[in-house]
């Protein structure tokens, strides 16, 4: 008997399941956070504000669209067939996918400029 590509692999869930404990949450509160960001800069006005404004506008975007790839990830390395053939494509889409959350709330953080 000859183990083909098609063959089944036990315990090839853990990988993605991991990964939503993981990304699930972080994904939550740094969208959370990026929502409650503009709150920092109430009390900055003139130049400021606009330089805040413009940076944060910019940063957001970003923000939502790597959490929204993360979870595309995410539900990609669930929905791959549980075969030998995919076994290392499920992987990487399960450690992506925290990957993706961490990165975009670092360059989030790193736009966003900190009032004075």
């Amino acid at each position: 008997m000859s183990i083909t590509q098609d063959t089944s692999v036990s315990g090839s869930w853990v990988g993605p399941l991991i990964a939503s404990v993981v990304t699930v949450p972080a994904a939550f509160f740094a969208y959370i956070i990026g929502c409650l960001t503009p709150m920092a800069c109430d009390s900055c006005d003139g130049a400021e504000a606009e330089h805040f404004n413009r940076r944060f506008d910019t940063a957001f975007p970003l923000l939502q669209v790597g959490l929204l790839a993360s979870l595309v990830l995410l539900l990609v390395s669930w929905g791959l067939p549980q075969t030998e053939k995919n076994a290392a494509r499920r992987a990487v889409c399960a450690v992506l996918a925290p990957s993706i959350v961490a990165f975009s709330f670092l360059l989030f953080t790193a736009m966003v400029p900190s009032p004075n």
